[in-house]
């Protein structure tokens, strides 16, 4: 990618009175990344489908509608049960309900199906708790039911849907069994369902969960086969094939990349990792608070990011599923206000540091870490997520010194083009958080501090640190919910007249977008 002349991103520093941005230059400096325009993606929980009328629940008009505003995005179908889950088809193919253009409009959950899966998945969620405390997993049958209501979903909704299919299916020398994967395939393509694939779930965790030990290079060859055979359907041939989705770096788990790499680089189109910050059984809100937690992303990624330069250099890495805490959340946090800051704050290094996409554990379904809760309702963390949607664009350009600066570090700052969609060319949006209870000023610098700039500023409706366990958000100063199942609230910002400094109130996360800031590279 050759550089494009770019507004250079400022210098922080930090100063008695707040977080200084200093030294701009229109014409010397190049944007630093490019991330996908799906960057920002979410997930679906396998355990969604432990029981298959569950998955209706993706046909409710409100769900969709959600779905909708998050797009472009890929969702990926995967977790833990998908190495549990295998295909059983129950019609014959003509007999199938769902093709690939079959009208949005005719897909919709009733109201009185919609109340009583909300009520049953309830009581269903205890059962999943326990299956992951006792790690003992029953093998789960779906049928062409399952497949049908995910493309239909997404295919509404504007996303791209990544299958994840079961690794745990082996032969007597621990090869992998691909005649299930086959069978599934093979349907999908009779419906002629565009999507992507993976092969397995934190691979490392194998021998935890299954008592099932596959090593790297293992691994590696599976994918390749699972290559080889996507190459003999003139349907999936050039479909995308991402992997192997391994946990965070710790212990074998890089040795199990390294050796994966080495035999399966060429068969997968992204490498795929997984990451949380704490554990969700013992986390405090200190913890989603403290910047070094969150500095925590850079090291491990960096980790991945040598390692897949050494092996395989130039090959794409991604998030593949990531949240606040492991172990599904961390209940009264992961889905408040406080999670925010983890949420924001990883997005933003996250492209700083050349990770092309991010998927967020999840959309719906289990665990406290979801951005549509049980009651199908929107948390501050999809909120946040839309309005990231709409006012950042894919170009991510450079900020210097905040993170050398150790007063700096509860002001964290990012910056990128606007989203072009929402803005005329030339503007910037300045990605920001105020992670203490005091309020913060951020200096503008000139020229740029002639710009008008418009500012989403996200607050817990409720006031103080206590306010940070609210799971309601106030986008300045109206509390943000849903018009109708089917109707978004209007995001407005609050336009400012030019001035050198903005304020950033305390535990506030917000977007400035600086709408005549005129970057070369974001025309």
């Amino acid at each position: 990618m050759k550089p494009v002349a770019v507004l250079v991103l400022c210098v922080l520093s930090c100063q008695t009175d707040g977080v200084h941005i200093t030294d701009p230059d229109r014409n010397s400096s190049a944007v630093i990344r490019r991330v996908d325009l799906r960057f920002l993606s979410v997930t679906i929980d396998a355990s969604l489908a432990s029981e298959e009328k569950f998955m209706y629940l993706l046909s409710s008009p409100k769900v969709r509608t959600l779905a909708k505003a998050l797009s472009p995005a890929f969702l990926r179908f995967g977790g833990t049960r998908q190495d549990f889950m295998v295909f059983t088809p129950q019609r014959h193919q003509q007999e199938s309900g769902s093709t690939a253009d079959q009208s949005c409009d005719k897909v919709e959950l009733p109201w009185w199906l919609e109340e009583r899966l909300k009520k049953e998945w309830t009581q269903q969620q205890l059962i999943l708790v326990r299956e992951d405390l006792q790690r003992k997993y029953s093998r789960v049958k779906f049928t062409e039911y399952t497949v049908d209501l995910l493309h239909s979903f997404t295919n509404c909704s504007g996303m791209d849907l990544i299958f994840g299919l079961n690794a745990l299916l082996r032969m007597a020398d621990n090869s992998w069994n691909s005649s299930n994967a086959r069978s599934l395939l093979q349907y999908c393509e009779s419906r002629r369902y565009r999507m992507s694939w993976e092969l397995g779930n934190e691979p490392n965790s194998f021998e935890k969960k299954a008592g099932i030990r596959v090593d790297g290079y293992q691994l590696g060859q599976d994918f390749t086969r699972l290559r080889e055979m996507m190459s003999e359907s003139k349907f999936y041939h050039d479909a995308g094939l991402f992997g192997p989705d391994i946990g965070q770096p710790r212990d074998r788990r890089t040795d199990i990349l390294e050796g994966f790499l080495r035999s399966g680089a060429e068969a997968v189109d992204a490498c795929t990792w997984h990451h949380y910050y704490v554990n969700g059984r013992n986390a405090s809100l200190e913890d989603f608070l403290d910047p070094e937690i969150l500095d925590t992303l850079a090291s491990k990624t960096k980790e991945v990011l040598e390692k897949v330069k050494l092996v395989s250099p130039g090959k794409s890495v991604w998030l593949g599923e990531t949240s606040s805490a492991y172990g599904g959340g961390a209940a009264g946090l992961s889905d408040t206000f406080a999670a925010g800051f983890m949420w924001l704050d990883k997005l933003g290094l996250a492209a700083v540091l050349g990770l092309r996409v991010v998927m967020r554990q999840v959309f719906i379904g289990s665990g406290s870490y979801h951005l549509v809760d049980e009651n199908l309702d929107p948390l501050p963390d999809y909120w946040l997520s839309v309005l990231y949607k709409r006012l950042v664009g894919p170009e991510v350009l450079k900020i210097e010194g905040f993170s050398s600066v150790a007063r700096s570090k509860r002001v964290r700052l990012y910056l990128h083009c606007t989203n072009r969609n929402s803005y005329s060319g030339g503007a910037v949006t300045l990605i920001s958080m105020n992670l203490s209870k005091k309020p913060a000023r951020i200096s503008v610098p000139a020229p740029v501090s002639s710009s008008t700039v418009e500012a989403f500023v996200l607050q817990s409706d409720q006031p103080g640190k206590e306010g940070l366990y609210s799971r309601s958000v106030k986008l300045n100063g109206e509390v943000l919910k849903m018009v109708d199942d089917k109707t978004l609230p209007d995001f407005k910002g609050s336009r400012l007249p030019p001035a050198e400094r903005l304020q950033l109130p305390a535990y506030s996360l917000a977007f400035f977008v600086l709408t005549d800031a005129r970057a070369a590279a974001c025309i």
